[in-house]
């Protein structure tokens, strides 16, 4: 069984987003993170739910958004970040873009909660630190609650520094 304190509340990401102005959720659906899903498909009051075909198409809509001076946040899976990595760069560093990712980390053990990620057996989680590293791309591991002050920190370089960057869910979120 997974120890709780790795299954962080949907009810406090909802929290994360909204204190950083995330007005709109794009994503291609995602397993570790489908309580979070279900809250904003649920509705969320200034939150705009927009499903996208695959994880290019959520980088280019996300930056669409952000040129039209809107908020978004990108949320995907780990296999996901790993398919758009093109796109990532080409918009969202190339073309000096704010996009923040919110990954999670399908396949992750239990055993592995707690632990550097590049310790699990499973390469899709040991890969993402790695690829976001070779990107440039400044990154966040999410594994309690206390680390969501996180989506500040991610926030503000993003926008400062005009690049993309990854908030990593290292569990599955918890249904509140």
């Amino acid at each position: 069984m997974a120890d709780k304190r790795f299954n962080i509340p949907a009810a406090l990401f909802v929290k994360a987003l909204k204190r950083n102005k995330v007005d709109y959720f794009v994503t291609v659906p995602d397993w570790v993170q489908l309580s979070v899903h279900k809250k904003i498909e649920d509705g969320v009051e200034g939150i705009q739910l927009v499903t996208c075909c695959n994880e290019d198409q959520a980088v280019v809509v996300s930056a669409g958004l952000r040129i039209g001076g809107k908020n978004p946040i990108v949320v995907v899976q780990n296999q996901g970040f790993h398919a758009c990595v093109n796109a990532t760069r080409a918009v969202g560093l190339d073309a000096q873009i704010p996009i923040v990712f919110l990954i999670g980390q399908f396949g992750r053990e239990f055993r592995n909660f707690g632990e550097d990620p590049a310790k699990s057996r499973a390469r899709i989680v040991r890969l993402v630190a790695p690829i976001a590293e070779a990107l440039d791309m400044p990154h966040w591991l999410l594994e309690t609650e206390d680390d969501l002050s996180y989506f500040d920190e991610a926030f503000a370089v993003a926008l400062q520094q005009k690049r993309s960057v990854a908030l990593v869910v290292g569990a599955p979120t918890a249904w509140d």
